[in-house]
């Protein structure tokens, strides 16, 4: 019975949430990048995921504001952190690229697993081709730290 009351309770709470971000994708849909923006970090700091992803995009591709990689790796790391799989091999591809971090290979490699865990296929395919380029200790350590994360 708690449960059930729990989980009333949490979808009453969340639907709010979805409508502010369907207000967001309108708005960047019909190009007002600038409102998505509002409207997506307010979620996105309230620890909505799905707003997390879409306003580290908005950084990653100067979307309503200045391109800013360090602010999209926030994000991207905070909703990747909670296991966001979108949020993951986005992570796994800016380390991968280095796109305003130094190339990270172990890094790209723990990020796409985690994406490629969930179902990813482009990500299980990144990281099986940057396995390849990496040496035994990289893979280990890559796996250490993919079994850390699952303790």
């Amino acid at each position: 019975m708690a449960l059930g009351l729990l989980f009333a309770w949490s979808a009453v709470f969340s639907l709010p949430a979805q409508a502010d971000f369907a207000e967001g994708l309108a708005a960047y849909d019909g190009g007002d990048y600038a409102a998505a923006l509002r409207t997506w970090r307010a979620l996105a700091e309230a620890g909505h995921l799905e707003a997390q992803v879409a306003l580290a995009s908005l950084y990653m591709n100067g979307e309503g504001v200045p391109p800013d990689r360090a602010a999209a790796l926030h994000w991207y790391a905070r909703a990747g952190q909670a296991g966001h799989p979108v949020a993951q091999l986005n992570l796994g591809d800016i380390y991968n690229r280095g796109l305003g971090v130094p190339r990270d290979v172990v890094a790209a490699y723990v990020w796409f697993s985690l994406a490629a865990a969930q179902g990813r296929a482009w990500a299980a395919a990144q990281r099986d081709t940057l396995a390849r380029e990496m040496t035994p200790a990289q893979r280990a350590e890559a796996e250490d730290k993919i079994a850390a994360r699952r303790r």
